[in-house]
């Protein structure tokens, strides 16, 4: 593929990474909120959500996201290597809320949504365009 090609192709997956992580983002706002503020612990609250929201995306990025991209014929390959990418995703919000929240910071429960709204989906789309499913 020449240069302008792939240049259009990244920008495409881009978006739609772009929009499917919108959405996943906002999933995960909406149940880790509320867990953190009046349920559980908040490092607890990102694992469920983050659960929650691995799942959805899963299935959006695989056939929406990067769709065409890559070999796409290895399965359980493929859904080990989203697994772990979305682990280092789950770890990295675990590490700000704990700063945020906990000893170092008392902060309320909505900071960690901040970082994890701008650092962590450039971190998985990364991993996921260039070892997951390209």
């Amino acid at each position: 593929m020449h240069k302008e090609g792939a240049l259009k192709t990244l920008f495409g997956q881009l978006v739609r990474f772009g929009l499917v992580g919108g959405f996943s983002t906002i999933l995960y706002a909406a149940i880790y909120w509320p867990l953190a503020t009046y349920v559980v612990h908040p490092v607890l609250a990102v694992v469920i959500a983050f659960s929650i929201a691995v799942a959805i995306g899963y299935v959006l990025h695989s056939n929406w996201s990067f769709r065409g991209h890559g070999k796409g014929s290895e399965g359980g390959r493929t859904q080990a290597r989203f697994l772990s990418v979305q682990s280092v995703g789950m770890v990295l919000n675990v590490v700000f809320t704990w700063v945020l929240t906990g000893p170092l910071f008392h902060g309320p429960t909505w900071w960690p949504l901040i970082p994890a709204v701008l650092v962590t989906p450039l971190v998985t789309f990364v991993l996921n365009r260039y070892w997951v499913f390209g």
